[in-house]
């Protein structure tokens, strides 16, 4: 997407000890449709989406949007971790005008557990502080998420705010640039 500043995309994949972050690839549709599909992936990201709907609107193809990334563990598809700029009309930010960098990311429900969503995360955000080293990242995440929120903070996102958002308290961190002061 146009709105991370020109960065150029797509980047060298990202090797972390036993993940490959790369850009999405025609191969990763059936992976991603499990993904959305499944309710124990999605339970704090708005539930899980119609297979029949995913498969009929789903691109056959990746879209090239700059900022998202495949998680592959051993070859295989496991997830997905991505960047966006925050809307500014949503609750959370640290900027006054917003539009912070965001990451989310999700992983195919067999792979819970294993800590790669925590090591796509920290390699994604070693590409934001190269490519976006003055950029605060921001994270949201549903309080009942404990997980998640265990994820944020130990790859160094700081809670500045909850607030109430889809019906669920949110938790809501900053990770700032390296050097900056909260």
């Amino acid at each position: 997407m146009a709105d991370l500043d020109g960065v150029p995309w797509p980047p060298a994949p990202i090797r972390t000890p036993r993940l490959l972050l790369r850009r999405p690839a025609a191969s990763d549709r059936d992976g991603v449709i499990e993904l959305l599909c499944s309710e124990a992936a999605t339970r704090y990201l708005g539930g899980p989406q119609s297979r029949a709907d995913l498969s009929l609107t789903l691109p056959q193809g990746p879209t090239g949007r700059p900022g998202v990334f495949t998680i592959e563990a051993n070859r295989q598809f496991v997830g997905t971790v991505s960047f966006d700029r925050r809307d500014a009309s949503r609750p959370g930010h640290v900027r006054a005008s917003g539009l912070e960098i965001e990451v989310s990311y999700a992983v195919l429900p067999d792979e819970l557990g294993n800590g790669y969503g925590a090591e796509a995360l920290a390699g994604a955000l070693g590409w934001v502080a190269q490519v976006m080293p003055r950029e605060p990242v921001v994270l949201c995440t549903q309080t009942a998420n404990r997980a998640s929120m265990r994820v944020a903070e130990q790859a160094g996102f700081l809670e500045v705010a909850r607030f109430e958002e889809f019906d669920a308290e949110q938790w809501f961190g900053v990770r700032q640039p390296e050097g900056a002061t909260a």
